[in-house]
Parts: structure tokens; C-alpha cells; sequence
């Protein structure tokens, strides 16, 4: 089983550097407070829903339990698989470790909830994953299934809390549930403000899980982390989120996969620049996509790209985004189109949650215009989510 961790972690190092330290402030995860949680796994078979985001320090969740003699039966995996490094929407198959034996079961593609079957031999599911804060990202839409099906068979779950790296605003379209998909399952904006804690206890207060039970649900916070913190990841999240850059810049460019625009996917620098080949006479800043370990099959390969590299570090992209989400860029891109009825894919409303900001940018509104119509929504979300806040607020 160690073995088995020491792989993980070494195979996701050699593929992407860690991005920094933990922040100087001395935020311990949930994870990292091992004294909170152990006392209760005790005698227990323990399922664990985990990636290479789930350290304790700089060894794995997995290493940590295994040395305190904890039961692990089992574990689960989200998008992007048990290394964090296959491609998005790519298909993560179920597997036996060779040198544990242990079941790694995908909960992506056709198996997004656990079955009856896949829990019962387990008391307890441990959900400890990374998440970036975004309503599109699925990490949350995997917790929100994990709860679900722990609350019908009986099952106690545990959310090892993560500090959110975008947890210091609130921002975007609200999603409307006519467009849920696994992209966006839950009426909130695309940049909510919470850690994945936080979310749970959200979907159990609003009662906005499918189920008639109520899960056995324990959050076990960070310490000394609020939400005016920015929190720098020790570990990338998935492969195209490899920076801090990438991660403040993704709320914004995301939108883009639902066009014919590229995000650099096949590049050093993925969600820090965006670009296509049809844009040559409109700027000069130029990349060019190629197969490479998460973008498999990137948009546009050997082509060059031509758009606009939007920051180099973390401090460049916090001031292009300023504390919101920028649709300038993709104003902009849409203007630059040449064949503006094929744009926007079907993808992009559930992106977007909303038809809304499709019509607004086919109409023409400014980029101001657009950001204004979201702020009722907005307003009204943060009174649902004050509710549920475990750490002090930004504002």
C-alpha cells in the first residue's frame, strides 16, 4: 500500500511541480489535524475519496491512515483519476492495485455515485479533495453524489476540509436548474465562496440533495484560515490547473470551452491564455497545442493559436481579474469570430447555467452591462450561504 503512494506522488511530481508551500499564515487543513478525526476511525472499515490533492504534509492521506493502523478497504476517485493527470471528461476505469490488492473505483463517466454494492463493506467515507471553488469544477458535484448515496445506505461521511484558492469572492450567473448538468448541479454562481465543507452543509440545510434521509455528515474545518485568505495549493489540482495563475484566471476562461476558442490546453501556461487560429490579424500573441500528459488530444494541435496571454504569476492575474469574474476576454473573442452563429456550442449553457449570458453577448452588451445583471442573484445567494459559513467572511 505504501508502495502504492509513493507512486502516486512521485508520478504527479514528475509530471507538475507542486506550486508552492502552504500559506505563511499557518492554515492547517482538516486533513493535517489528525488528532480531530483518527479517535473516530477507530475499528472502522474506512472508504476513502481521495487524489493526489489529498496530503497531510508532504505525504498522502492514504500513507498517514495506513501508519495509524486504519482499516482502509477501499478507494474511490474523481475526475482526472488517482494521479490527477488524465484528461477532462477522459474515462478513468476501475482498477486493482497490484501491490495492495485494494479496489480504486472511478466515480466518473457512467459511475458517478456510489452503488449499494461499492459501500457495503465500508462504515465510513473520508471525502478529502482539493477543490478550486467553481460551480463548473466537478469535485463538488462527486461530493454531492458521495453524500447522497452514504445517506441511503446508512453511511457515516467526513469532509476533510480544504481551504477554497477563490473563497474570497462571490461571483457569476446563478445557475438555473433547467440547465444542471454535472457541470453545475446546485442554483449557485460560478464563483461561490465556500469550501467543499462548507458546500456540504449547504446541500444538507437547503435540502438540496436527492434524498428523503438526512446524511450522517461530520466537517472537520482548517484552523486559522478565513475567507480573506488567498490560500497558494501545494499541490495542483488537476492537470490544466497547474498554477495559482491558472487557478484565479479558470473562473474566467472556463467559459471558453464551450466555443471554438482554446485555453492552452497543450501548452505550459493552460488558463492563462486564450487564442484561436482564425484570430492572426487580431493579435500577436501566438501558441501552439501539442499532446501532452492531461490534453491528450488538445483543441487545435500543431495549429497556431493566436489570441492573448493573459498572466505570467499569480499577482498579474489577480489584478486582471480584480476579486470578479472578467468577460471581457470573452466579449472580446466572440467580436474577433468570424462565423458568429457558430460561436457557442451546447456546452456553454451549462457552463453558463443560463441561457442569459449567451443572449446578453449576441445582443451585444457590454462586458459592465453583463457583470451588473448578475448582482440580485448574487446578493441573494450570499444570504443562503451566510448560513453555512465556518470561517469568518471577506466582507
Amino acid at each position: 500500500m505504501r508502495l502504492l503512494a509513493s507512486v502516486i506522488s512521485l508520478a504527479f511530481i514528475l509530471f507538475c511541480k507542486p506550486l508552492v508551500a502552504h500559506d505563511a499564515a499557518g492554515i492547517l487543513t482538516g486533513a493535517e489535524q489528525t488528532e480531530r478525526y483518527l479517535p473516530g476511525l477507530k475499528g472502522k472499515r474506512v472508504g476513502l475519496l481521495i487524489n493526489q490533492t489529498s496530503v497531510v504534509g508532504d505525504k498522502l492521506l492514504l500513507d498517514v491512515l495506513l501508519e495509524h493502523k486504519v482499516k482502509v478497504v477501499k478507494i474511490f476517485v474523481p475526475e482526472h483519476g488517482f494521479r490527477g493527470t488524465a484528461d477532462a471528461g477522459a474515462h478513468i476505469d476501475n482498477g486493482i492495485d497490484k501491490e495492495s490488492g485494494l479496489p480504486v473505483i472511478s466515480l466518473y463517466g457512467n459511475n458517478k455515485k456510489p452503488t449499494a454494492d461499492q459501500l457495503k463493506d465500508i462504515d465510513i467515507l473520508i471525502y478529502d479533495l482539493q477543490d478550486v471553488g467553481v460551480r463548473f469544477y466537478t469535485y463538488i458535484s462527486t461530493l454531492q453524489y458521495a453524500m447522497e448515496a452514504c445517506a441511503d445506505n446508512g453511511k457515516k461521511i467526513i469532509v476533510l476540509d480544504r481551504p477554497d484558492p477563490n473563497g474570497f469572492y462571490v461571483d457569476g450567473p446563478v445557475l438555473d436548474k433547467v440547465h444542471r448538468s454535472f457541470v453545475g448541479m446546485q442554483p449557485v454562481p460560478v464563483v461561490y465562496g465556500m469550501t467543499a465543507g462548507e458546500y456540504a452543509k449547504m446541500l444538507v440545510g437547503e435540502q438540496w440533495l436527492s434524498t428523503a434521509r438526512v446524511p450522517n455528515l461530520e466537517v472537520i474545518p482548517c484552523s486559522n484560515y478565513d475567507h480573506s485568505k488567498k490560500y497558494e495549493l501545494p499541490v495542483p489540482p488537476s492537470p490544466n490547473l497547474r498554477t495559482m495563475a491558472a487557478i484565479y484566471l479558470y473562473p474566467s476562461l472556463c467559459f471558453f470551452e464551450g466555443t471554438p476558442v482554446s485555453v492552452g490546453r497543450g501548452t505550459d501556461k493552460p488558463f492563462q491564455q486564450w487564442g484561436h487560429p482564425a484570430f492572426k490579424e487580431k493579435a500577436g500573441h501566438f501558441f501552439v497545442p501539442k499532446a501532452v500528459t492531461g490534453a491528450s488530444k488538445p483543441l487545435y494541435e500543431g495549429q497556431d493559436c493566436y489570441g492573448k496571454l493573459l498572466a505570467r504569476d499569480a499577482p498579474e492575474a489577480l489584478e486582471k481579474t480584480k476579486g470578479q469574474i472578467n468577460i471581457e476576454w470573452l466579449v472580446q473573442a466572440y467580436n474577433w469570430y468570424p462565423n458568429k452563429d457558430k460561436f457557442f456550442t451546447d456546452f456553454f449553457e451549462k457552463l453558463a447555467g443560463t441561457t442569459q449570458l449567451r443572449e446578453q453577448i449576441d445582443e451585444g452588451l457590454t462586458a459592465a452591462e453583463i457583470h451588473a445583471s448578475w448582482q440580485h442573484d448574487i446578493d441573494d445567494f450570499k444570504k443562503i450561504r451566510k448560513k453555512y459559513l465556518l470561517y469568518a467572511d471577506f466582507e
